[in-house]
């Protein structure tokens, strides 16, 4: 067997490897302990074989017209296919003793077969249907506590998302197709190359932006995302860190289109520029490790289509990676964390001082300028400058100690924006083949925003009780959810109480007998 021709076959093996296992699991009644064996066994190989196709399998054309190896996309499935190898080992250990793991591994292996399908995906069935086995694989995870009304909640409430979600890609689908008279989007992004984006092409767009808003979890629909810490955290894990941001990529792949399509930006724009600034506010505000780590998920997810909006697809896929191994870390390592946090808790707090809260943007800015201008490569827009320096001021606020305390935080704070400056120029650099196609004025909307989410954050360190009441309906999240919780269960009612209705007939009969042998 050729180089090539092994490399297509790498390109298969970790999404059959996963479905092999995800039938084992559901077919045969495997003890615990074998079925997490055999998973094990076949997801180290995927890996490998992720790892394999990366390095020497990029050239490689499985199936032309049907599934394309972007670099972006194999990094991904390498990263996806690693968080599903640590998960699975995680949940092993985490579901000790628990009815249904072999039910639960299926499942797993399930959700990384679909996005492994969806990461190569080069046509519209694809795409519509490995997103669509990713939500209705997830959901059988969210639930797998069945007897947590509010996991079944979360569940019914993604589930109307995802097909409303599923009913936009296919219009998007077919108003493409009509046009293109192909589903393939290689033949897509020639077409928009050579004769731009049609009225039907700008509708596909919309649609298409529409769809990953519901997919991504972004507001109104983003409840079910902060209600699913119902469910086992190595789920959370998997959620956060490798589902959720799959719209980013979507949005990545699709650059071609959707920068020919204004109407699809402003929407995306206005949608993830709320979404980062409530979103944002909600999360400062929250006590629960979980709860804030959802919060911070549906922030830094509307964060990265805003850099789509803008135009910063390679900002946008460097955001996703690092966010996707920061948050597998993060609910993997969920435990320590509260440790952590109750031993901070028996401290006062010490909170900066305003003068750091006013000096910390305007050197974390000249900080983002002065690397930049020793970097010998071409510098990214100003107003991106502005905003990195605005999201890593906080780092040098200054604690309102005195002497060497309070200059050892902002030296380490100094050091650690520093790392995370370079870290994005070197990010920058990495040979994903993604262009950027920087967008002034929703640059400048983006750089608003966050200069209003850090006014925000200034004035509830400084201020907190002149916000008091402000941060009650923050910490509420605005009571959009309870909206659309309403609205949904009006629209699409579902019995997601069931344990709560059985007791409440058990009572209702108990009495019906009572009464009865009063009346005899």
């Amino acid at each position: 067997m050729t180089t090539i021709s092994f490399s297509a076959f790498s390109a298969w093996a970790p999404p059959a490897l996963m479905l092999s296992a995800t039938l084992v699991l559901s077919l045969f009644p495997l003890a615990p302990a074998r079925a997490w064996k055999l998973f094990h066994s076949l997801s180290l190989l995927a890996l490998l074989l992720a790892l394999f196709t990366l390095i020497a399998g990029r050239d490689a054309a499985p199936w032309p017209g049907v599934v394309h190896l972007s670099t972006l996309g194999l990094v991904l499935a390498l990263l996806v296919q690693a968080l599903g190898t640590v998960i699975g080992a995680f949940s092993g250990r985490y579901l000790q003793g628990e009815q249904g793991q072999r039910q639960y591994a299926a499942a797993l292996g399930a959700v990384l077969t679909a996005v492994h399908a969806l990461l190569l995906a080069d046509h519209w069935m694809v795409l519509i249907a490995a997103w669509a086995s990713v939500g209705l694989a997830l959901e059988r995870l969210l639930c797998f506590y069945p007897d947590r009304p509010f996991a079944r909640l979360a569940s019914h409430k993604k589930s109307i998302a995802d097909r409303l979600a599923d009913i936009l890609l296919i219009g998007a689908a077919t108003l493409a197709w009509r046009e293109v008279g192909s589903g393939s989007f290689s033949d897509l992004w020639a077409h928009v190359a050579q004769q731009g984006a049609s009225t039907s092409l700008q509708a596909c767009a919309l649609c298409l932006t529409l769809a990953v808003i519901l997919r991504t979890a972004l507001l109104p629909v983003h409840g079910w995302l902060i209600q699913v810490m119902e469910a086992p955290t190595p789920v959370s894990a998997l959620l956060h860190a490798g589902v959720v941001n799959l719209g980013g990529f979507v949005l990545i792949r699709f650059a071609p289109l959707l920068e020919q399509a204004t109407a699809a930006r402003v929407v995306l724009l206005i949608v993830s520029a709320g979404t980062v600034l409530l979103a944002g506010l909600v999360m400062l505000t929250r006590i629960s490790i979980k709860v804030k780590l959802a919060w911070s998920t549906v922030a830094q997810m509307a964060f990265m289509l805003l850099e789509c909006a803008a135009g910063l697809y390679l900002f946008a896929a460097l955001h996703l990676i690092g966010h996707s191994l920061y948050k597998a870390h993060a609910f993997l390592s969920a435990s320590s964390v509260v440790r952590e946090t109750r031993l901070a808790a028996l401290s006062s707090p010490a909170l900066p001082t305003a003068t750091s809260v006013m000096l910390a943007p305007v050197l974390s800015m000249a900080m983002v300028l002065g690397l930049q201008s020793l970097s010998p490569y071409p510098a990214w827009p100003w107003w991106w400058s502005a905003i990195l320096g605005l999201a890593w001021a906080p780092l040098l606020w200054r604690a309102g100690a005195t002497g060497k305390v309070g200059l050892r935080s902002v030296l380490l704070g100094a050091l650690g924006a520093a790392v995370l400056i370079v870290a994005a120029q070197v990010g920058h650099r990495l040979p994903l083949h993604i262009a950027d196609f920087p967008h002034s004025v929703f640059g400048l909307v983006a750089l608003l925003v966050m200069l209003a989410l850090y006014a925000c954050m200034g004035l509830m360190q400084l201020a907190p009780q002149a916000v008091a009441a402000w941060r009650r309906r923050s910490y509420a999240g605005f009571y959009l959810d309870e909206a659309y919780t309403r609205l949904a269960l009006q629209l699409w009612p579902s019995n997601w109480t069931p344990n709560a209705r059985r007791a409440s007939t058990e009572h209702h009969m108990n009495n019906l007998a009572t009464h009865g042998r009063r009346q005899g």
